[in-house]
Protein backbone atom coordinates (compact mmCIF):
# COMPACT_ATOMS: atom_id res chain seq x y z
CA UNK A 1 0.00 0.00 0.00
CA UNK A 2 1.11 3.51 -0.79
CA UNK A 3 0.42 5.54 2.35
CA UNK A 4 2.08 8.80 1.37
CA UNK A 5 -1.09 10.89 0.97
CA UNK A 6 -2.15 13.60 3.41
CA UNK A 7 -5.37 15.45 4.07
CA UNK A 8 -4.81 19.12 4.84
CA UNK A 9 -6.73 22.26 5.74
CA UNK A 10 -5.62 25.74 4.80
CA UNK A 11 -6.89 28.84 6.54
CA UNK A 12 -7.68 31.60 4.04
CA UNK A 13 -7.26 35.34 4.56
CA UNK A 14 -11.03 35.68 4.99
CA UNK A 15 -11.07 33.03 7.75
CA UNK A 16 -12.59 30.21 5.71
CA UNK A 17 -11.03 26.75 5.75
CA UNK A 18 -10.10 24.87 2.56
CA UNK A 19 -9.69 21.09 2.71
CA UNK A 20 -7.72 19.06 0.17
CA UNK A 21 -5.40 16.09 -0.31
CA UNK A 22 -1.82 15.90 -1.53
CA UNK A 23 1.36 13.85 -1.35
CA UNK A 24 3.16 17.08 -0.39
CA UNK A 25 0.97 19.61 1.50
CA UNK A 26 3.77 22.23 1.65
CA UNK A 27 4.18 22.17 -2.14
CA UNK A 28 0.41 22.26 -2.60
CA UNK A 29 0.17 25.28 -0.27
CA UNK A 30 2.79 27.04 -2.43
CA UNK A 31 0.75 26.26 -5.55
CA UNK A 32 -2.37 27.73 -3.96
CA UNK A 33 -0.36 30.76 -2.81
CA UNK A 34 1.06 31.42 -6.28
CA UNK A 35 -2.44 31.77 -7.71
CA UNK A 36 -1.46 30.13 -10.99
CA UNK A 37 -3.32 27.49 -12.96
CA UNK A 38 -2.55 24.88 -10.25
CA UNK A 39 -4.28 26.91 -7.52
CA UNK A 40 -7.77 25.92 -6.40
CA UNK A 41 -10.65 28.08 -7.60
CA UNK A 42 -11.48 28.57 -3.89
CA UNK A 43 -8.50 30.94 -3.60
CA UNK A 44 -9.46 33.30 -6.41
CA UNK A 45 -11.20 35.66 -3.98
CA UNK A 46 -8.84 35.27 -1.02
CA UNK A 47 -5.27 34.34 -0.17
CA UNK A 48 -4.07 31.19 1.60
CA UNK A 49 -2.75 32.25 5.02
CA UNK A 50 -1.40 29.08 6.63
CA UNK A 51 -1.67 25.31 6.74
CA UNK A 52 -3.94 24.78 9.72
CA UNK A 53 -4.08 20.98 9.79
CA UNK A 54 -2.33 17.99 8.23
CA UNK A 55 -3.29 14.34 8.65
CA UNK A 56 -0.68 12.08 7.04
CA UNK A 57 -0.38 8.36 6.42
CA UNK A 58 -3.25 7.81 4.01
CA UNK A 59 -3.59 5.95 0.74
CA UNK A 60 -5.13 8.06 -2.03
CA UNK A 61 -8.44 6.30 -1.49
CA UNK A 62 -8.50 6.79 2.29
CA UNK A 63 -7.38 10.42 1.88
CA UNK A 64 -10.29 11.11 -0.48
CA UNK A 65 -12.72 9.51 1.97
CA UNK A 66 -11.30 11.46 4.91
CA UNK A 67 -11.41 14.71 2.90
CA UNK A 68 -15.10 14.12 2.16
CA UNK A 69 -15.77 13.41 5.84
CA UNK A 70 -13.96 16.57 6.96
CA UNK A 71 -15.86 18.68 4.43
CA UNK A 72 -19.12 17.49 6.02
CA UNK A 73 -18.05 18.71 9.47
CA UNK A 74 -19.31 21.97 10.91
CA UNK A 75 -16.93 24.91 11.13
CA UNK A 76 -16.67 24.39 14.89
CA UNK A 77 -15.68 20.74 14.39
CA UNK A 78 -13.09 21.70 11.76
CA UNK A 79 -11.61 24.31 14.09
CA UNK A 80 -11.42 21.67 16.84
CA UNK A 81 -9.28 19.54 14.50
CA UNK A 82 -6.91 22.44 13.85
CA UNK A 83 -6.33 23.03 17.57
CA UNK A 84 -5.42 19.36 18.12
CA UNK A 85 -2.64 19.33 15.52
Amino acid sequence: MDERWSVYMIEASDGRLYTGISTDPERRFSEHLSGGCRAARFFRGCTPRRIAYVEAGHTRSSALKREAAIKKLSRRQKLALTTRS
